[in-house]
């Protein structure tokens, strides 16, 4: 009977290529992140001499001229955490960033990179209210009314904040419901100050700096009307200390009064309608996300 050799019926793994292996046909090795097989048995005939050896099975891919000069992933990636990514000439190594980092694209033609997640341009929110009732005739009455001593914190709307980060911004919303009674003028500044320190209004200017004011409201009936004030400012206090923020008024007058949630002979209109709400709302600002371009002048309380 004739006898016919089959040869090998499956491919033979034989792992990494060794030189000092002997090799039949139809074994397999890897070397260099590519696998081969061989054609012709032999021994000590390296991988790269595959037209007469080795027939290249598989490929990591091309770095190089002639064909089979490939990428091992597995010697590129080696720590928990790597990322692959592709960079301008072949497969590349992202190491896995620090806690809390995000990746981030640079665009077409960048490669990727670990950053800080900034967020949203608000970091942080506070708010209060206050339905009760004020008749401020605290009197402010220098040459130029600018931010002095003698002027009545609302201390109901008074709000403080501690930054996330020195270069934050506050944003300071404020709504009184109220005015200043018909004769001379309301004075009102919105301030901040720093851990105790020094504290600032933020006024129109120097000379007769306010941050608000009202004049010629009608006080003198029951009826509380619908007098209001509202305004917007925005503060950088350049601190990560702890930074309060106030609602300040004065009269020019001390016999015409402020009437905050009121009217001038105390009554609250809660026939036509209930009691009123004064709000003052602050918000941290992230300063990289945050163009402020600030015309204000910062007075000093004296």
């Amino acid at each position: 009977m004739a006898t016919i050799n089959l040869g090998a019926i499956k491919f033979n793994w034989k792992g990494a290529y060794n030189s000092g292996t002997s090799y039949a046909v139809d074994d397999v090795v890897s070397s260099g992140g590519n696998s081969y097989v061989c054609i012709q048995a032999h021994s000590n005939q390296a991988v790269g001499n595959a037209t007469a050896y080795w027939n290249i099975m598989s490929s990591a891919g091309t770095n190089g001229t002639n064909g089979n000069n490939g990428t091992d992933v597995g010697t590129t990636i080696t720590t928990q955490g790597d990322i692959l990514y592709r960079d301008g000439s072949g497969l590349a190594r992202l190491p896995a960033g620090t806690s809390g980092q995000v990746l981030k694209t640079g665009g077409s033609g960048a490669n990727p990179s670990w950053g800080t997640d900034a967020g949203g341009s608000i970091l942080a929110v506070s708010h209060k209210s206050t339905g009760d009732t004020y008749d401020i005739s605290t009197q402010n009455r220098t040459s130029n009314y600018t931010f002095t001593g003698n002027s009545y914190e609302i201390s109901a709307l008074t709000i403080a904040m501690t930054p996330s980060a020195s270069t934050s911004k506050f944003m300071i919303q404020l709504h009184l419901q109220g005015g200043h009674e018909s004769s001379y003028v309301g004075q009102g500044w919105l301030t901040y100050q720093v851990a105790g320190g020094t504290e600032y209004a933020i006024a129109s200017s120097g000379t007769r700096g306010l941050t608000f004011r009202y004049d010629g409201a009608d006080f003198g009936s029951s009826n509380a009307g619908s007098p209001s004030t509202a305004c917007c400012v925005v503060a950088s206090p350049a601190t990560a200390s702890a930074v309060t923020f106030r609602v300040r008024l004065a009269t020019a007058n001390s016999g015409h009064s402020w009437m905050i949630n009121r009217s001038f002979n105390g009554a609250t209109d809660t026939d036509d309608g209930g009691y009123m709400l004064s709000t003052m709302t602050v918000f941290e600002l992230a300063g990289a996300n945050s163009t402020v371009v600030n015309t204000n002048t910062n007075n000093t309380k004296t």
